[in-house]
């Protein structure tokens, strides 16, 4: 894989995320009327789906998960 194609990787992850995270904002503004709350609540969101996120790719190492699915192909270089 290049460099090129993992720095496209890169900043698509993190426009997506500021796509959740204005998705965010909006939906909490919208139930709480608080900018302040809206700010809070999508930075609490950040780090939660951050964290389900790396559980989520390790569970998928599981043996049980690996013996049905295969192990993930490892990267060339």
């Amino acid at each position: 894989m290049s460099l090129r194609s993992h720095l496209k990787s890169i900043a698509k992850a993190i426009s997506w995320r500021l796509i959740g995270a204005v998705d965010s904002f909006a939906i909490a503004y919208l139930v709480t009327g608080h900018a302040g709350a809206a700010v809070g609540f999508v930075g609490l969101e950040v780090l939660t789906k951050s964290l389900w996120y790396y559980a989520h790719e390790r569970a998928w190492e599981h043996p049980v998960l690996v013996r049905v699915f295969g192990k993930s192909p490892k990267a060339s270089h």
